[in-house]
């Protein structure tokens, strides 16, 4: 019986001490009470609505997806049971809450608060950062026999972003995705200062031949371009427009901070007979500097300087806007050039690959070029960038450093902006008497057709002021004895051949326009026996490293057509053939082939595509 009064006792006492406190609590609630609109400013930064299609929020999200006023009331008094929420991140399309906060929602994965600003329920970080980056998956070109493939087409290539690419790959301590290597870009990321020998065209060429540095049983054909450096003219007035990537995904220190700065690099080169123009792009598009002459350095910096990145990315809207302030600007017999800075990530407005594409080609009639300028990693998309500064009369640089623009903008500023000759295709016939196969390095998203090289409306690519361009071909000559593909049976094994052709390898045609121009000149010329050196010391500096060059990209791509030959054998003639480095280019060459010996044992199991 005692035990059951006790028991009831504290029964009592305990609900006695609950009523106490609810009473407390009421009493505290009723003399501190809280506005609507207090709780409003200390949970949730000014409302930003969240657009949709028509940049605006759909009702219906409105309806379904709240967070009730008592629970927002709530959030506002902190009490035990509930602390205060704290804001962890804002922007101008999220707000992230810390604390126990429950949403009705349709969609778990997003909700939105009062006047429409999204929030999103927190999540732990992954344990690695967010990849998806967007390589071009494509193949090495092949061995082709002579007899049955004599003629080899194909479009010159002056974009070195592949090459910046690596770079930052191997500088963050990783082996670089097999799809992200051009080997031609590598090759052409470095100047090897060709003689250019002045004459009716814009650019002269140079042959060489010596044996292959990773199969002695072959040789390396090549093949050197030289552009006018344009050192004895006035560099043309410019009509530049800046179309900058201002959208969330570009909010980060490698990305549009260290395009900023880029940017401003450019436009102390510029002077008051230029002209630029400033268009971003984010969820939509704006002009937020019309034409202003380059000499206006504190008004376009100011420019530069207010940008702030948010929204998503509607790249189509600013190319658009961005071709239409360039006409607007439009330089007669001078530099119209767009340059396009972004990660290429565009996820609204037109987002289909070939319309992009589409839509810089139909842009380019204008007269007006497109460069793209690529930044960032995680989300980049290297594809992109390439295919639009290829269909745009451009070029393609990845800017990975403030040293890279400097390189690119400054330094190669005439060979960036100034074109000397476009749609420049290389074709290459080889005499079978001399030559049984072939092998072209790299460029294989620029191959062209045998018909394509005569055909005007084709398009190729473009040389500036003072670029050089270079090309390699590894070869077997038919003495040799060696080949890497059998004969074919119904095929006749010897070649009749005209006894004063018997000293020619091959012979070599290009094609190309003036800038302004539509009809193409061409010029030939044969690849003689003369040219080819028995030991490869006894070829030229720009032979050598081009080679060492191709060897590492190869090697990077997964040595299909190198195996033996090991990247302490590239460091090696690398290093023979550096020669003068006024920039460092070459020496920073060696630190990275050092790098990916360093990082290619352990990593190539993991080695990604």
């Amino acid at each position: 019986m005692t035990t059951r009064i006790h028991f009831r006792t504290s029964l009592l006492t305990a609900a006695i001490v609950l009523t106490l406190t609810a009473c407390q609590t009421q009493n505290v609630e009723q003399k501190t009470p809280v506005k609507q609109d207090d709780a409003q400013q200390q949970v949730l930064p000014e409302p930003v609505s969240q657009p949709g299609k028509n940049g605006q929020l759909n009702d219906s999200k409105r309806k379904n997806i709240a967070i009730k006023e008592d629970e927002v009331r709530h959030l506002a008094v902190p009490n035990k049971q509930q602390p205060l929420p704290e804001i962890i991140s804002t922007d101008r399309s999220a707000v992230k809450l810390r604390g126990r906060v429950e949403l009705q929602s349709a969609k778990p994965s997003a909700s939105v608060g009062l006047s429409g600003l999204a929030t999103s329920p927190i999540m732990r970080s992954p344990s690695e950062p967010l990849d998806r980056e967007n390589y071009h998956v494509f193949d090495d070109n092949g061995v082709q026999q002579v007899a049955s493939n004599p003629v080899s087409t194909f479009s010159i290539d002056v974009d070195t972003g592949a090459y910046a690419n690596v770079r930052r790959f191997l500088n963050q301590g990783n082996l670089p995705r097999k799809n992200a290597v051009r080997v031609e870009e590598m090759i052409n990321y470095f100047n090897y200062d060709y003689a250019y020998q002045h004459n009716q065209h814009p650019f002269s060429t140079i042959t060489e031949l010596a044996p292959t540095p990773w199969n002695p049983k072959s040789h390396l054909l090549h093949v050197g371009i030289q552009g006018d450096p344009k050192t004895d003219g006035k560099t043309p007035d410019s009509n530049l427009v800046f179309l900058i990537d201002v959208s969330g995904s570009m909010r980060s220190a490698n990305k549009l901070d260290l395009l900023k700065t880029s940017l401003k690099l450019l436009t102390k080169q510029l002077g008051a007979n230029d002209n630029i123009s400033l268009v971003v792009y984010a969820g939509s598009s704006g002009v937020v500097l019309p034409p202003t002459a380059g000499n206006q350095t504190a008004t376009i910096n100011q420019a530069i300087d207010n940008l702030v990145a948010g929204g998503s990315t509607n790249g189509a809207a600013g190319i658009r806007l961005a071709y239409q302030m360039a006409q607007q600007g439009f330089v007669k017999n001078g530099i119209n050039r767009i340059l396009l800075a972004t990660d290429g990530d565009f996820n609204v407005g037109t987002i289909s690959f070939d319309a992009l594409k589409d839509l810089v080609e139909e842009k380019r009639k204008t007269g007006i070029s497109l460069t793209t300028l690529g930044f960032g990693t995680g989300n980049y998309n290297d594809h992109l960038m390439e295919q639009l500064a290829d269909k745009g009369n451009g070029n393609y640089a990845y800017i990975d450093t403030i040293h890279e623009a400097q390189k690119v903008l400054v330094d190669e500023r005439k060979s960036t902006l100034q074109t000397i000759a476009k749609d420049v295709k290389i074709q290459i016939e080889f005499n079978p008497a001399s030559v049984a196969e072939y092998r072209l390095i790299g460029y294989e998203n620029r191959a062209l057709k045998r018909e394509d090289f005569n055909n005007d409306k084709v398009d190729a690519g473009e040389i500036g002021a003072g670029h050089s361009v270079t090309a390699l071909y590894e070869v077997v000559l038919t003495e040799s004895g060696y080949r890497q593909m059998d004969q074919l049976r119904y095929q006749p094994r010897r070649v009749e051949h005209d006894v004063p052709r018997v000293n020619e390898l091959a012979y070599l045609k290009i094609r190309y326009k003036a800038p302004n121009g539509t009809k193409s000149t061409l010029i030939e010329q044969p690849v003689g026996r003369q040219h080819m050196q028995a030991d490869i010391k006894a070829t030229s500096n720009a032979f050598q490293f081009a080679s060492a060059v191709a060897a590492f990209g190869q090697q990077l791509r997964g040595g299909r057509y190198t195996s033996g030959y090991s990247l302490e054998d590239t460091l090696n003639l690398a290093s023979k053939s550096k020669g003068q480095d006024r920039f460092g280019y070459r020496g920073e060459f060696l630190r990275l082939v050092r790098l990916a010996k360093s990082l290619k044992a352990p990593l190539a199991s993991n080695h990604r595509e």
